[in-house]
């Protein structure tokens, strides 16, 4: 299959984006890496009239630490994560998930505001997001809203970013020193979605847990926030018991879909497993 036409555009200023929204409504979408977007054109599950290609807007890219926030811009890459100094030192998570995404070609083109927008439950940004308190910067014609990640995943495909909105930034709370993180990702191969994955962050006070968040990809139709783990083990100790009753209430909230990676039973198992890797791997981080 080959795409509708379409007519190309290349905006080099935001509000030069937002007008072409405006302007083209319901026939307009955003082109970030397009590795999502351009398969269902071909496929004509998408058939936009008009193309609206981010990639020439410097606005939207960058990473920088600002006022206790990492403010990364929306059409920065996984490349660009993974080899960022400054997230290697202050966000071990969000570029350990970052090498784990896909493969070397689509880490060049692909972007960390693509990824989180499109609102896969497969995708690996979103349950990272979720795991690092992350907040979203959404740009319109009549002005700018930060929305937290935990709440922005509504269903498959179905987030809080309205028509004529642009993810400009992603905010992430500078990580407090002595956490430790883990993404723990199970898949069949390179470059494959995941059969289960779990993002983790993690602070001990001696053998207490201080503050754990615990998120979960391709198990249900969002990214899952596992809430009720999360309470089983803060102010305890983090044992094998605790992280096995961690597993437990993170399987009971698992909603996934059979496929060619699984059996729903084989995959619930999974992430309770990822969980338990993930939280040992973090305790192991954890100074």
């Amino acid at each position: 299959m080959i795409p509708r036409e379409f007519e190309y555009h290349a905006p080099t200023s935001i509000p030069d984006a937002l007008g072409l929204l405006e302007q083209f409504g319901d026939e307009a979408k955003l082109l970030a890496g397009g590795h999502s977007l351009l398969p269902m054109m071909k496929l004509r599950f998408a058939q936009p009239g008009h193309l609206i290609d981010l990639g020439k807007i410097p606005e939207l890219k960058g990473i920088r630490e600002d006022g206790g926030d990492l403010r990364i811009g929306a059409m920065t890459t996984e490349n660009e994560l993974i080899w960022s100094p400054l997230l290697q030192q202050k966000c071990p998570l969000l570029v350990e998930g970052a090498r784990l995404v896909s493969d070397p070609q689509v880490r060049y083109k692909g972007t960390l505001g693509g990824d989180i927008s499109h609102g896969d439950p497969a995708n690996d940004h979103p349950a990272i997001m979720l795991a690092l308190r992350a907040s979203f910067v959404l740009r319109s014609p009549s002005g700018e809203r930060v929305v937290p990640a935990d709440g922005f995943f509504v269903g498959t495909y179905d987030t809080l970013l309205a028509p004529g909105e642009i993810m400009t930034e992603i905010r992430i709370p500078v990580p407090a020193a002595g956490t430790g993180s883990c993404y723990a990702k199970l898949k069949r191969k390179v470059g494959d979605f995941a059969t289960a994955a779990a993002a983790v962050t993690l602070r001990m006070e001696g053998e207490t847990v201080h503050e754990v968040a615990i998120a979960l990809t391709n198990v249900g139709p969002t990214a899952l926030k596992a809430a009720a783990a999360e309470a089983s083990l803060r102010g305890k100790a983090l044992t094998d018991a605790s992280i096995a009753e961690a597993a437990r209430l993170v399987m009971s909230i698992c909603d996934p879909v059979a496929d060619q990676r699984g059996d729903v039973e084989y995959k619930i198992a999974m992430a309770g497993e990822m969980t338990q890797r993930a939280l040992r791997t973090a305790r192991s981080r954890a100074h």
